[in-house]
């Protein structure tokens, strides 16, 4: 049963890039679009059940619970009109593995607040930015417009990093369901305030566009990302974070079958290094986390940050 579901969460998370370019490159649905009705649609399938359940926590949201998911839902709008955006200008699967950066760019965060790593994770950090480099250097030399979607995909991964450090923050005090109703709902309401400047329309599609938009959010938000959080009350959070690398290079193997992408044997060796340097990242995290809490169990939560374990349940794309 792990089995199945872990495979039908990587299918579901690598699913994202390729139906998001697709439906961008054959419809007219906007890439903002896409960020609201992922979202709107979220945050409904979520609230839901948390109405019937928990209908008095909505009532109960404390101020700083408040501000802390006003800013997950602030990056987390963000994060999508980068990322949906880079994918109209570079490859699905550089996009893809750039954006993926999130958990190195947690890691980054962390140090500017003071946190030690273990020199695993500081390894795993310029292994990866090495593979930035390598795919970046190659889009550079190929496309004005492959490099700007490049660049985009990386602040769509620092902004993935922000809301989930936010994210955590909110979600001590706060239930899954009550956190991602008001986060998402935010968020749905920030990206049409955006659509509304940009001039970017959130409807009107024809029946290919809705089809696209409810493929995205039923693969990548409620089946990819629903399968991961149930995994992670049966497996290891460790075993889970690795899994989910697999969105890397399953997201580049769909490209490749599915929009026929084709990209330099140098992008192939970025996405490498930033798959290699993540899970380095990612081990080096587990593993100091583990020796902190055998010390001390004040620790895992010590200097405001959400326990690593529960980085792998917010994700994004």
């Amino acid at each position: 049963m792990n089995l199945l579901l872990a495979a039908l969460g990587v299918l579901g998370v690598a699913s994202s890039g390729p139906l998001i370019a697709a439906t961008l490159g054959a419809t007219t649905v906007s890439a903002l679009a896409i960020a609201f009705w992922r979202n709107a649609i979220g945050a409904a399938v979520m609230a839901t059940p948390t109405l019937v359940r928990e209908p008095r926590h909505f009532g109960r949201i404390t101020g700083p619970e408040f501000r802390w998911s006003l800013l997950a839902a602030v990056a987390l709008a963000l994060h999508f009109a980068c990322f949906i955006t880079s994918l109209q200008l570079t490859s699905v699967a550089a996009a893809t593995a750039l954006v993926c950066l999130q958990s190195a760019w947690i890691a980054v965060f962390q140090l500017f607040r003071g946190t030690r790593h273990r020199w695993q994770v500081l390894v795993g950090l310029g292994i990866a930015f090495g593979g930035v480099v390598t795919i970046t250097g190659f889009d550079m030399g190929s496309s004005p417009e492959a490099f700007l979607g490049d660049v985009l995909a990386v602040a769509g991964g620092a902004l993935a990093g922000l809301y989930t450090l936010a994210g955590g923050k909110a979600r001590q005090s706060m239930t899954t369901g009550t956190y991602t109703t008001l986060c998402y709902g935010m968020c749905a309401a920030i990206v049409a305030v955006l659509a509304l400047f940009s001039g970017q329309p959130l409807a009107g599609f024809d029946a290919a566009g809705w089809l696209g938009i409810l493929a995205i959010t039923v693969c990548a938000q409620l089946v990819g990302h629903t399968a991961f959080n149930h995994l992670l009350a049966t497996m290891s959070p460790l075993l889970v974070s690795m899994i989910i690398l697999l969105e890397i290079p399953g997201a580049a193997l769909l490209a490749a079958v599915f929009l026929h992408e084709t990209l330099p044997a140098g992008t192939y060796a970025g996405l490498g290094l930033i798959l290699a340097g993540l899970a380095v990242v990612v081990m080096g995290q587990k593993s100091g986390l583990g020796r902190r809490r055998g010390a001390d169990p004040a620790d895992a939560t010590r200097g405001g940050e959400p326990p690593s374990d529960r980085l792998a349940e917010l994700g994004t794309d």
